[in-house]
């Protein structure tokens, strides 16, 4: 709410005013501890500071009437928020997981990622786990992190787009063409890098770096 107000409708107002207003007009999500998962982990999760800092990769599915499932892998810069790499096809092995993970470092990383200290944070699954896939990491100097087992919150932003992606596209039709369901991705995911507010942020950490480190 408050993002909406500073970006779009232009208006420069605290944080904390609107988290005061909208709590006092009740218009705060209430905790339902119904729903709280099982945490088998003590460690807090990483806050990064910049982007391309830590990223997270996990996968999702989608029914395609006569055809079958189509698997959908995503890489997502936690800072930004920015999905910086995809997959999606019939299949959803280590490789293909990598096709996602190496659109990423080719766009993110054109000079090269071995220099940048990445951490890339996954669950413990057979893909990222696998001997390719784990192997490829280390010989881009990609450091690897895994969830603890039964808390998935440790990779909660990058299930979180996927909620949303779910919510904005893959459950409002009922796909019978896989080659329709990878267009509509491939626009959807492109709308939600540019015009999602948090596009903003991104902006804000690079204009501040400008004018902490000028160009000479």
């Amino acid at each position: 709410m408050w993002a909406y107000l500073k970006y779009v409708d232009n208006l420069e107002i605290n944080k904390k005013r609107v988290f005061r207003l909208m709590q006092k007009h009740d218009l705060l999500v209430k905790p339902d501890t119904k729903l709280k998962a099982k945490r088998t982990s003590g460690r807090s999760k990483p806050r990064p500071d910049r982007p391309n800092q830590w990223w997270g990769t996990d996968m999702t599915k989608v029914m395609v009437s006569g055809f079958g499932w189509m698997y959908i892998v995503v890489v997502l810069d936690w800072y930004t928020k920015k999905i910086v790499g995809y997959y999606a096809g019939e299949q959803c092995r280590g490789k293909h997981w990598l096709e996602a993970l190496d659109e990423a470092v080719n766009h993110q990383f054109p000079d090269g990622v071995r220099d940048h200290n990445l951490y890339l944070m996954s669950d413990n699954g057979s893909q990222p786990t696998s001997k390719g896939y784990m192997e490829t990491c280390q010989n881009l100097g990609i450091h690897q992190a895994f969830t603890s087992y039964n808390n998935p919150k440790g990779n909660a932003d990058t299930e979180r787009v996927f909620r949303t992606m779910k919510e904005e596209l893959l459950w409002l039709t009922e796909w019978t063409s896989p080659f329709e369901l990878v267009d509509a991705l491939n626009i959807w995911i492109q709308y939600y890098n540019k015009e999602y507010l948090h596009y903003k942020f991104e902006e804000e950490y690079w204009n501040n770096q400008l004018t902490l480190y000028p160009l000479t």
